[in-house]
């Protein structure tokens, strides 16, 4: 019996939510700050193993400059793909870029009580929304970063050794923006002191018992250099380099557009990976030569 995943819409047509299903949801309408927002409640219902489903509750608004109001499909494909490679997420300490209503950083920590950051545009309604969302399934507030790509981030020594995001490639114009940003995250990285226990990089290649980007790089190094392009797809591991960044890109736009992204990558340094599914591990060069 294969995962499924279903996406309900329910549009707010008077000052109460309309029935789904045999669930009954009561909210009043949001109160109306400058303009009326046409809320939505999105009811999620992901698979977490082939027999248990968790239902999430996700509020929408409508209009957003940079879109991030909505619940996009590609969030929850993602999320599918994850429950299959849940390993690559053991351990982590994750930053979620354009984490948009927080869907999947909601439904990560149900999960797996994973330890997660959001981070988005920097804007107060959609961090205030997120914060929403965690309340409205019941999951304390993730620590959010405000933060606009290529702007100075706000934290000087990133410890987030696991980067993820959905969809986040649709502004072409914005990715010059978006890889100074992972430049940042991934080259300026270093490890959340634990107590005294030592986490630097060991002679077998592993932080904490995990492969770091060095290592990873001798499988598919030369393959991409040999190729002025992405890898070739890969099997995905059992577990990631760190730090890495794990993205998801299922919205289609023209390829030559899609390629500006990750050639972009490549110049500033960085490796990328294809693990097929449109998913990529993204993570840098190091002092490979």
């Amino acid at each position: 019996m294969r995962e499924h995943l279903e996406v309900f819409k329910l549009i707010s047509e008077s000052e109460q939510w309309t029935q789904l299903s045999s669930q009954l949801v009561i909210c009043s309408l949001v109160t109306r700050i400058q303009m009326i927002l046409l809320i939505q409640l999105v009811i999620v219902r992901l698979s977490k193993e082939i027999m248990n489903f968790m239902t999430l509750k996700i509020r929408e608004f409508s209009f957003h400059q940079v879109n991030a109001n909505l619940l996009w499909p590609g969030t929850c494909i993602f999320a599918e793909w994850l429950i299959k490679h849940s390993t690559l997420l053991s351990g982590r300490r994750i930053l979620e870029l354009g984490s948009g209503t927080g869907a999947l950083t909601i439904f990560l920590r149900k999960t797996y009580d994973l330890d997660i950051t959001t981070s988005d545009y920097d804007d107060e309604d959609i961090e205030r929304n997120i914060h929403c969302n965690h309340r409205a399934n019941d999951v304390s507030v993730s620590p959010h970063i405000r933060h606009t790509w290529g702007d100075k981030f706000p934290i000087e020594c990133p410890d987030w050794d696991l980067i993820i995001a959905s969809d986040i490639l649709l502004y072409v114009k914005q990715y010059a923006n978006l890889v100074k940003t992972l430049v940042f995250l991934l080259q300026t990285w270093k490890p959340k002191a634990v107590g005294v226990e030592d986490l630097s990089p060991d002679s077998s290649g592993t932080t904490d018992g995990v492969p770091h980007a060095r290592h990873h790089l001798d499988l598919n190094l030369g393959e991409e250099m040999l190729n002025d392009r992405r890898n070739n797809v890969t099997n995905v591991p059992l577990f990631l380099p760190k730090p890495c960044f794990l993205m998801s890109w299922r919205r289609r736009i023209p390829k030559d557009d899609e390629d500006q992204f990750f050639h972009g990558c490549r110049a500033a340094g960085l490796c990328v990976a294809d693990y097929g599914a449109r998913v990529y591990c993204i993570y840098p060069r190091h002092e490979v030569e």
